[in-house]
């Protein structure tokens, strides 16, 4: 999924591309720019440096539509919309970790190092290590060099690996019927 960040004049409404791996695209929200990170490039970041699947962004590779989502253009999925809220509601707890995630690695991107292993273990919310902190720390202070080193006008295009997207539970409902088989003639199921 290709999501592209473009660096807005100051207090200009933004927003972020999604070319989802469907050939779906939307235009997301973004609130007003500056020269500080964009919220949903702080989650990118964060969720990134985690390798993380279930968060905002893995929920986007796997089909979730947010209210902050327009669509663009190409031709979504039959049930696209059930699908999203059935996502969004199995899955709530974790996209609200993430959330909570970002802010907490934001918050500890503006300490020295030397602080951050009291900062984690204030958080019982999200249990990770000082390293696990420390990393995304530091990818958030990356980013955050990068995008003020954005002209305006400029755009910043990163990848979101296909493999780490959120996917639904197994239900009855989604398996195959009995005496169907996923084998197609003329394939070896081996």
């Amino acid at each position: 999924m290709r999501v592209t960040f473009v660096r807005f004049p100051d207090h200009e409404r933004a927003h972020v591309r999604i070319e989802r791996d469907d050939g779906v695209v939307y235009k997301m929200d973004s609130g007003p720019s500056g020269p500080e990170m964009p919220h949903d490039l702080v989650h990118y970041t964060v969720e990134d440096a985690f390798g993380m699947r279930d968060g905002i962004w893995g929920s986007i590779a796997g089909g979730v539509v947010f209210r902050s989502m327009h669509h663009v253009s190409g031709r979504r999925p039959p049930h696209a919309a059930e699908r999203s809220k059935d996502l969004i509601r199995e899955h709530r707890e974790l996209i609200k970790r993430a959330e909570h995630l970002g802010g907490l690695c934001e918050r500890a991107a503006a300490l020295p190092d030397a602080d951050l292993a009291r900062f984690a273990v204030r958080d019982a919310y999200i249990p990770m290590t000082v390293e696990q902190l420390r990393t995304a720390a530091g990818a958030l202070r990356r980013a955050q060099a990068g995008w003020s080193a954005l002209a305006v006008g400029d755009e910043l295009a990163l990848e979101w690996p296909g493999w780490r997207r959120l996917t639904a539970a197994p239900t009855p409902g989604r398996t195959a019927r009995p005496g169907r088989s996923r084998i197609r003639p003329g394939r070896s199921s081996s």
